[in-house]
């Protein structure tokens, strides 16, 4: 399995527009962040896990020619605004799987009807084929299967992925027993890490690193990251050993 990092900024991404923080003017390329997403390859199936508004560019930097499936993990607009930018793979491969939350399907298509659409379609619209995914129902690829994690992004509740030993989630602020007890023995761990300070939707930096130690994972990755975090270099080095914060581009081998 491979894990392709597309973005791991938070709504705004860094730079942050007009902002003159320092971390927004760095140099480093990995203090540059796009949304956040990640791309899964596992054997033969590919698979993206949110498609935010960097989308487009996100698949040409990393040479993503195919997508099997995008899970979504809720609905908000960083997580699914570049939608219409499935055209290429639309055109190639048919309608596109798109797996979510009811309430998520609902909301895409709202504002997506015209993707949607049976009749009278736009001719040069993509088409989705929209599965609901549900606690407790595993999600099957032939002998495969992704173990959707329940969790809370303050009060609204968002899906986190399992594909075999890792695992991602984003956006979450509180985690139930019943989803912890779903990542064990896990070899790598994906978690949002907002900043230091507290937020009320997000894990900050003292809450993931709480997290990780319960979850116990070989290794663990930081995610969905602020500029107000800090620079990418100056984080690093005072994470525990086995925890690495993301960047945009990285590329890990599981």
């Amino acid at each position: 399995m491979k894990v392709y990092f597309l973005g791991t900024g938070t709504s705004q991404g860094i730079p942050v527009i007009g902002s003159q923080h320092s971390v927004c003017k760095s140099q480093d390329p990995k203090d540059t962040r796009l949304r956040v997403s990640v791309w899964v390859q596992w054997d033969e199936l590919s698979f993206v896990v949110d498609c935010g508004p960097d989308f487009r560019q996100q698949m040409l930097t990393s040479g993503c020619h195919h997508i099997d499936a995008i899970l979504f993990t809720h609905e908000h607009s960083d997580h699914t605004a570049g939608l219409d930018d499935i055209r290429p793979f639309f055109f190639k491969q048919g309608n596109i799987p798109i797996y979510a939350h009811q309430r998520v399907l609902k909301n895409l298509e709202r504002r997506f009807d015209y993707i949607f659409e049976t009749e009278n379609r736009y001719p040069g619209a993509p088409g989705v084929l929209p599965i609901e995914v549900t606690d407790n129902e595993r999600i099957y690829f032939g002998d495969k299967f992704i173990e959707p994690i329940n969790a809370m992004h303050g009060n609204l509740q968002v899906f986190g992925y399992r594909f075999d030993s890792f695992a991602y989630l984003t956006d979450v602020k509180k985690i139930p027993d019943t989803s912890i007890a779903k990542l064990q023995n896990l070899d790598v761990l994906v978690i949002n890490t907002l900043r230091e300070e507290p937020h009320e939707t997000h894990f900050n930096l003292e809450e993931a690193l709480e997290f990780i130690t319960i979850v116990r994972p070989k290794k663990a990755y930081l995610t969905h990251i602020s500029h107000i975090l800090g620079f990418h270099e100056e984080v690093q080095k005072k994470l525990p050993e086995n925890v690495y914060l993301a960047y945009d581009n990285l590329t890990i081998t599981i």
